[in-house]
């Protein structure tokens, strides 16, 4: 048998570079450890070895098509996993269409890639726009409440604030503001948020949802308290966490923060991520692990077979245990349904970042994540 037929070969897609480098990196580390905590530290399955292979797709969607199309082609890579960023991750969908393999989507969270854009060889063990919207909006959604959202004016923005406004029930939604992904100078998007909830009666809430670089959190500057308007915002990784310390008793709802889920597969990855890297295990880092653990029990059902046939029916309809509890990766979508944490930000003398302290877990039951793939 050649040494290929032996193993398992695994393309990971992400941002090694580029300005979600730092959610790539983590990503990454997380993948390795879910294989290896999946595998029991045997790093194979059935007698077939995992062999990660890295691309770096630097954060833009024609260098990932080409990384993804080499992986298949000179790689030999059985299936993919990536990529970070969700205009790079709808670059690649067809790719993995076209080559008839598997690609489990981890982080990229933009709501078409399971949605309109999506195909047959397309899994998401991330989350996705609506649950991150979904989430916050539960958290948020009270009588007497008005809200104005600031995003970034692309994919990963406009699908969340879509979401978000879909999921609103209750309170009042006055105004969208969009701002491009490279705005440092949050005044002029600020002023028009501050002019539409000023009069407003009852709480104003400015709910934000940003990734990378930019801190929206300067809007705080402008003296929000003074008009009575509080800032919400979902979780994020660590270092852009401590922005949060200026806001205690701000509250959202989050994806991962490693204090929050009570469970083994939490307890394994705290405990040895710390133990490896001195430093506790980031909001990236989960899903890397989530879908590493994902790849392992989809190969343990098909008996180490990484053919795209057999995987595809061994993710349909999968449950399995991840750092966040248990996880099922809905038939229609692929889209991995997970719980989401609702949070109120404290401040702890012991940690550099503002800490999210539980009010309580949202679970996937309370969530009405559409399906947006259509008919497929």
């Amino acid at each position: 048998m050649p040494a290929a037929a032996q193993e398992v070969r695994i393309a990971h897609v992400y941002s090694k570079s580029g300005p979600l480098e730092a959610y790539g990196k983590q990503t990454h580390t997380g993948l390795m450890l879910g294989l290896q905590y999946a595998t029991n530290g045997t790093m194979a399955v059935n007698g077939r070895k995992l062999v990660v292979i890295e691309k770096d797709d630097q954060g833009k969607p024609d260098v990932g098509k080409s990384r993804l199309a080499a992986a298949f082609d000179d790689d030999r890579a059985d299936l993919a996993v990536g990529p970070t960023s969700s205009s790079v991750a709808l670059a690649l969908l067809p790719v993995a269409e076209e080559y008839g393999k598997v690609l489990i989507v981890e982080p990229a969270v933009a709501d078409s890639i399971t949605g309109d854009k999506w195909n047959p060889f397309v899994f998401r063990t991330g989350r996705n726009s609506s649950q991150d919207a979904i989430a916050n909006a539960v958290a948020l959604d009270k009588p007497g409440t008005t809200i104005a959202t600031l995003a970034q004016d692309y994919a990963f923005g406009r699908d969340g604030i879509k979401a978000f406004r879909e999921a609103l029930k209750t309170a009042k939604l006055v105004h969208e503001e969009y701002l491009p992904t490279t705005t440092t100078d949050f005044t002029a998007g600020a002023q028009r948020l501050i002019d539409k909830l000023k009069g407003q009666p009852g709480r104003k809430v400015i709910f934000i949802l940003w990734a990378g670089a930019g801190n929206p959190f300067k809007i705080a500057d402008l003296d929000l308290k003074r008009h009575g308007i509080e800032i919400a915002t979902g979780g994020n990784i660590l270092p852009a966490m401590t922005a949060y310390r200026q806001f205690p008793g701000m509250e959202g709802a989050t994806y991962y923060y490693f204090g929050l889920p009570k469970n083994p597969v939490n307890e394994w990855l705290v405990a040895n991520h710390t133990k490896q890297f001195k430093a506790p295990p980031d909001m990236f880092t989960a899903g890397g692990m989530t879908a590493g653990i994902a790849i392992v029990e989809a190969l343990k059902k098909t008996g180490g077979d990484p053919k795209a046939a057999k995987l595809q029916g061994a993710l349909k309809g999968l449950k399995f245990l991840s750092p966040k509890g248990e996880m099922f990766i809905r038939p229609q979508d692929h889209q991995a349904m997970q719980s989401m944490y609702h949070f109120r930000i404290k401040v702890d003398p012991a940690f550099d970042w503002g800490v999210p302290e539980l009010v309580r877990e949202i679970k996937p039951s309370e969530m009405n994540v559409p399906i947006r793939n259509g008919a497929r």
